[in-house]
């Protein structure tokens, strides 16, 4: 029985969850180190453990066409199953996550449930890191946000097989996925990895099964020049597709890099909008490319403002409902601001 049990250990399997497909052993644990094949399974290596939960408004995800002005219960876990160069929270995707282990906190998902209901919250939101790497964790947690009523949200890089796309399409309501490049050689000079086809094929997907939302980081001279193609290829599957695009923050490998130029990033920008009307440029204080306004008729129908990273915020929902408050077009919308609960508008 002894020798049977250490023979299934030693099988070798492939993960499912990532385009990678790493290799996986009990002490092999692939390119985000988050999982390990034990007696035939890949099995999650760090299960319910959570490198932070914060109380946040779902602009500051950024989520502008989800439930807005909402609270949400920001968390994350560790590790990531791309490297990108500039990766704004690479202490916890980036690291060992073996070594962060003593930072990391145990919480069970009625727990993490019942926080989120403690603070006012609509929904809790993954962003921190990579959810493809935590999914078994992830899936038990939807479960019991279900069954308290909670919505569920998340940011992820799309490099995700097409299973776990479909899991993650089950797990969460509202998705943005970061397209960083198009082009083979920026994808493996600034995020690792080959091509950016899985990323692109996780967008379509997303966009068939709910409500997806997309941010471009910008890198001046990089990937600025694809901003065209990356329109017509949003504008392509639903061109109201909600499009940040963010001005780059240099950080991690790149931190000595120079801050992008608002205005020339903008100039570019301008154009697209005809073919996709919810283009928002922000990242930076005092953006003035953050508001809502109708397809149809141009009218405002939302404010917000923005603060910089991860400071955004709702300052005036004018919509009826999900409609232009002029001309009664329906607009992309995931839910609205009516009825949200006295507490919450008090917090606001």
């Amino acid at each position: 029985m002894t020798a049977k049990h250490e023979n299934k250990e030693a099988i070798p399997m492939q993960c499912p969850y990532c385009e990678r497909r790493c290799r996986l052993e009990a002490d092999s644990y692939g390119a985000c180190r988050m999982y390990q094949a034990v007696d035939g399974v890949v099995r999650e290596r760090f299960p319910h453990r959570w490198c932070a939960y914060a109380v946040s408004r779902v602009e500051a995800i950024p989520f502008y066409h989800a439930y807005p002005g909402s609270r949400c219960l920001v968390i994350g876990t560790a590790g990531c199953n791309i490297d990108c160069r500039y990766c704004s929270n690479s202490y916890v995707a980036k690291e060992d996550p073996a070594l962060l282990q003593d930072i990391m906190i145990d919480i069970p998902p009625a727990r993490l449930v019942g926080l989120a209901r403690k603070h006012g919250c609509h929904s809790i939101v993954f962003s921190i890191n990579e959810p493809t790497v935590s999914l078994p964790s992830l899936m038990e947690l939807s479960v019991a946000a279900r069954d308290a009523g909670l919505e569920m949200g998340c940011l992820t890089n799309g490099y995700g097989t097409p299973e776990a796309v479909e899991l993650l399409g089950d797990i969460f309501s509202f998705v943005n996925v970061s397209l960083k490049g198009l082009s083979p050689e920026f994808c493996r000079r600034f995020l690792g990895i080959p091509d950016c086809e899985p990323v692109l094929r996780s967008i379509r997907q997303f966009a068939a099964h709910g409500h997806v939302e997309v941010t471009t980081p910008v890198i001046e001279s990089e990937n600025d020049q694809e901003l065209g193609a990356m329109a017509d290829f949003l504008a392509d599957i639903n061109p109201e597709i909600p499009w940040h695009v963010f001005r780059l923050l240099p950080t991690y490998k790149m931190s000595k890099e120079e801050y992008p130029s608002i205005e020339a990033l903008n100039a570019k920008l301008e154009g697209l909008r005809e073919k996709l009307p919810h283009i928002y440029f922000h990242n930076f204080i005092g953006s003035e490319w953050v508001d809502t306004r109708c397809p149809a008729c141009g009218a405002v129908a939302i404010t917000r403002h923005s603060l910089g990273c991860g400071g955004d915020k709702l300052d005036q929902f004018f919509c009826h409902d999900d409609k232009c408050p002029q001309c009664g077009r329906r607009l992309n919308l995931l839910g609205t601001k009516v009825g949200w609960s006295a507490r919450e508008e008090m917090a606001s």
